[in-house]
C-alpha cells in the first residue's frame, strides 16, 4: 500500500458536485416561462377581471408544477447527523463530517460533507446516488461503489437499503416509490384535464377533476407514509444515529393536495348554491357586456322629430295653391 498525493491510489477523489438539480431546473423554467408568456398578455384584460384572471393562472402553473416537480426530487424523508467516523477503509484516522441520507421515489442520496472540509489532505464533499427506479439495479449501483472505494460512512449507510440487508427496508421503500410515482402521474394528467375544462367555462366538471386531484396527491402521500417505517437497523456512527423525517417534497405535495381538495370543493360547492358568483368569478357573466356590445353596433334610431318630419304629408311641406292649366 503506497500513497500517491497524500491518498490511497484506488480511493478516487470527491466527486464534483452539480449546483443544482437540472431536472428540477428545466421543470421551473418551463412553468415560469408559461407564466411569462401569459402575463404579457395581462395588459389586453379588462381591468375588473385582470386580477382573477391572473390569481387563477398562477394557482393553476403553481398545482401543476409542484405534481409534476415532485416525481424527481429527492428529499421526501431526509436526516442528518455531525458525527466523528473514520473516512476510508483499512485506515484508522477519523474525520468530524456531516452525513445526509435524503430518500426519494426513485433512489436514495447519501451525502458526506467534512466539517471542516479540508481534512486529511483533501476536500471531503460527496453525493452518491442509489437507484432503485424501473431498470436499475441497486444492488449493482452499491457493488461499483465498493469498487470506486468509495468512503466508509456512504457506502455503510447505502448497504441498510441493500436487497440483502437484514433491515429489510429495500423492497418497502422501492415499491412505494413505484405506487406514489403512478399515482402522481395520474394526478398530473386529472390537473391537465381540469385545466382544459376551465379553459372551456365546464366549471362543474373542472371543479370535479381538481377534487379528483388533489384526492390523488394525499392518497399518494399516504401510501408514502403507510409504507414509511422506522428503519429495523438503527444507522449508528459512534454514539450517534442517523434518523430521518418527512422532506420538503413531502409537505409541499401535501400543501398542494389540500389546496386541489379546497379548491375543487369550494367550485363544487359554489355552484350548486350560488352559481352566478362562480361564473362572476371566472368572468363568464357577460349579459351587462353582451348588451352593451350588441346596442352598440344597432343603427341609430331616429329622432322624434325627424320622425315626425318623415310622417308629415307632402301636401303640408309645400304649401301653395296648385296653379290650373
Amino acid at each position: 500500500m503506497t500513497l500517491w498525493d497524500g491518498s490511497y491510489p484506488f480511493y478516487p477523489g470527491a466527486n464534483a458536485c452539480f449546483p443544482f438539480d437540472t431536472t428540477r431546473a428545466v421543470i421551473v423554467t418551463v412553468f415560469l416561462s408559461m407564466l411569462a408568456t401569459f402575463t404579457i398578455i395581462l395588459p389586453g384584460i379588462p381591468a375588473r377581471r385582470r386580477l382573477s384572471w391572473f390569481l387563477r393562472l398562477l394557482l393553476g402553473l403553481f398545482m401543476g408544477a409542484v405534481i409534476l416537480n415532485v416525481q424527481f426530487t429527492r428529499d421526501w424523508e431526509n436526516g442528518w447527523v455531525q458525527a466523528n467516523t473514520s473516512y476510508k477503509s483499512f485506515s484508522p484516522v477519523q474525520v468530524s463530517a456531516d452525513i445526509g441520507l435524503h430518500i426519494g421515489l426513485a433512489g436514495v442520496n447519501v451525502t458526506l460533507r467534512g466539517n471542516p472540509p479540508e481534512q486529511i489532505n483533501e476536500t471531503i464533499n460527496y453525493n452518491e446516488h442509489f437507484p432503485w427506479s424501473f431498470g436499475a439495479d441497486y444492488d449493482h449501483s452499491y457493488s461499483q461503489g465498493l469498487q470506486k472505494g468509495l468512503p466508509s460512512p456512504i457506502l455503510y449507510v447505502a448497504e441498510k437499503f441493500s436487497s440483502q440487508s437484514p433491515c429489510g427496508v429495500h423492497g418497502q421503500y422501492r415499491i412505494a416509490g413505484h405506487y406514489v410515482s403512478l399515482t402522481l402521474w395520474l394526478a398530473f394528467c386529472t390537473w391537465l384535464i381540469s385545466i382544459l375544462l376551465f379553459s372551456m367555462s365546464i366549471l362543474l366538471c373542472g371543479g370535479q377533476m381538481l377534487l379528483l386531484t388533489g384526492t390523488l396527491i394525499l392518497s399518494s402521500l399516504l401510501l408514502f407514509s403507510t409504507t414509511r417505517n422506522t428503519l429495523r437497523c438503527p444507522i449508528q456512527f459512534g454514539s450517534v444515529s442517523l434518523r430521518t423525517d418527512y422532506g420538503e417534497s413531502f409537505w409541499l405535495a401535501l400543501a398542494t393536495g389540500l389546496l386541489c381538495l379546497l379548491l375543487g370543493l369550494g367550485i363544487i360547492i359554489l355552484n350548486a348554491v350560488q352559481p352566478q358568483k362562480l361564473k362572476l368569478i371566472f368572468s363568464l357573466d357577460k349579459s351587462n357586456e353582451e348588451e352593451q356590445w350588441d346596442k352598440s353596433w344597432l343603427p341609430a334610431q331616429p329622432s322624434c322629430s325627424a320622425q315626425d318630419g318623415f310622417m308629415v304629408p307632402l301636401g303640408e311641406l309645400c304649401p301653395g295653391t296648385a296653379t290650373q292649366l
